[in-house]
């Protein structure tokens, strides 16, 4: 019997079933968000690699580079945000411009249950706009695609990266990995960068105790009064959304607000998907001053939420 060649590590071939599970969801969110005012758009699977470099930090280290034939650097895309970025530069629609884009990204990370180096991703965005109407917005939409696929107890975690000014970066990346390993995990890595215990303190209890910047009290505004969404204010509350100081989002290029929406409000749950204002990096390619807030699903994980 001759046997099949394998896929590459991380990579994998879709099953009818779970093909059409797959369209099925796609479908209520698109229904979703076209009613939120988002219309489609596709960007190439490929980019130059200069055109994705030098924009996620130090994930930087799993974008997947290549140089072909004629000596190009290229790279298979790693999200849909900077392409998004290169299409407005490139084309100038008019602002602002609300659109959603479905489609394969590629990531160089260690493979685990629910996380594959080729992942479908599902991502909207407002670019043109610093109105924080656009902020709540991307949130309502995010919060109704939750329920309407069948997460009912979804929250949305909130913060605002102004919180972190005069923290530094490599403190700020450090931070958003504590829901995840704790925070004696985080303060032993930052001193094995080089940060004191005292100060590894200081920037703990500084972030701990801030509060919602005035451009997220309105967004919570917004959020209540025009969509009738409700703010968790206590552990054990019911409600849509809730702020997390120590929420930081390890992108650099995020500027104000920033969310991550959860399976519930216990911050070590599962992460659903994330996103935020980010109104320097389109500017990056155009040269102007172009602001942009935005949101991205994983649908693998997605499905095997719902499923």
């Amino acid at each position: 019997m001759i046997k099949a060649p394998p896929t590459p590590k991380g990579f994998r071939d879709i099953k009818p079933d779970l093909a059409k599970k797959r369209r099925e969801t796609i479908n209520i969110i698109v229904s979703v968000l076209e009613n939120y005012g988002f219309v489609p758009i596709e960007t190439p699977t490929i980019e130059f690699a200069d055109t994705l470099k030098g924009k996620y930090g130090e994930e930087e280290r799993l974008i997947y580079e290549f140089t072909d034939r004629g000596g190009r650097r290229l790279a298979l895309r790693y999200d849909l945000t900077v392409p998004l970025a290169r299409y407005v530069a490139t084309y100038n629609p008019p602002l602002p411009f609300r659109r959603y884009q479905i489609g394969q990204v590629f990531r160089g990370e260690n493979p685990q249950k629910g996380r594959f180096r080729e992942f479908t991703q599902v991502d909207f965005d407002i670019v043109g706009s610093y109105e924080l109407e656009e902020d709540a917005r991307v949130i309502a939409a995010t919060i109704k695609v939750s329920k309407a696929i069948g997460l009912k107890s979804a929250v949305m975690f909130v913060n605002d990266r102004r919180n972190f000014q005069g923290i530094p970066v490599e403190v700020v990346r450090v931070i958003d990995k504590i829901p995840k390993f704790g925070k004696e995990a985080a303060k032993k890595e930052l001193m094995d960068k080089g940060f004191s215990e005292n100060e590894c303190e200081g920037y703990f209890t500084k972030i701990q105790n801030s509060k919602p910047t005035k451009e997220l009290q309105e967004i919570f505004k917004i959020l209540e009064t025009q969509y009738d969404l409700k703010q968790i204010e206590e552990p054990g509350k019911t409600g849509n959304f809730i702020f997390d100081p120590t929420l930081a989002r390890g992108l650099d290029y995020y500027t104000g607000s920033i969310f991550e929406l959860k399976i519930s409000q216990n911050p070590t749950d599962l992460s659903v998907g994330a996103g935020g204002r980010y109104d320097n990096l389109i500017g990056s390619f155009s040269k102007k001053d172009i602001p942009a807030v935005g949101f991205s699903f994983g649908l693998d994980r997605l499905i095997e939420l719902i499923s």
